[in-house]
């Protein structure tokens, strides 16, 4: 009986350490979450900086938009569709984002191989979105950014870098979305 006694006590001082070491180890992680914008928002980070692919697609209005032209903006560019249904239901938020931030130095541009101009046109219209819709008529954009599924969203530097990626929606006005933009606005300091 006495060594039962004794082991109990072993055994709870064990559970202790384990417990404690456990809880620090949490707020570790939940800190690293905090000070990364790109963990917090569960967006991967092309780690090579990878230039763009330059292209050239058509607006829903028909004017032609080059990549080039974004150059010295931070992009948001989101693949999507409107069979979609997590497309549709992100994009208010992609458009709230846009909102909180001057369109001369940060530009939600959305991508779509979808090729049902008026029925984009409705759905924009209906939610009142006003953001920028490029066809990507041969997937030929969509290959380039290795887009697998939808929505696919790329954050793009100033100088036409690709250093984050997010597969599936997310709430893109929120806190940690503007704190991921204004993180590479302001150069990734």
């Amino acid at each position: 009986m006495g060594s039962k006694t004794r082991i109990a006590p072993s055994g709870l001082l064990l559970l202790g350490c384990v417990i404690l070491f456990g809880s620090v180890a949490v707020p570790h992680r939940v800190a690293t979450a905090e000070t990364d914008p790109f963990a917090s928002l569960r967006v991967s980070r092309v780690v090579s900086g990878s230039p763009i692919a330059s292209f050239d697609l058509k607006e829903l209005d028909g004017k032609t938009v080059r990549s080039k032209e974004l150059a010295g903006k931070v992009i948001l560019l989101n693949f999507w569709a409107t069979w979609c249904g997590p497309c549709k239901e992100e994009m208010p938020s992609l458009a709230r984002l846009q909102s909180q931030f001057d369109s001369t130095q940060f530009q939600v541009v959305t991508v779509t191989t979808d090729m049902h101009p008026q029925g984009i046109k409705q759905f924009l219209d209906h939610l009142g979105i006003r953001l920028p819709v490029l066809f990507d008529e041969n997937e030929d954009v969509s290959r380039s950014f290795m887009v697998r599924g939808l929505p696919t969203t790329v954050l793009i530097t100033q100088e036409g870098r690709a250093v984050g990626r997010a597969v599936g929606p997310r709430a893109w006005d929120g806190e940690e979305s503007v704190a991921l933009v204004r993180h590479v606005l302001e150069g990734m300091k």
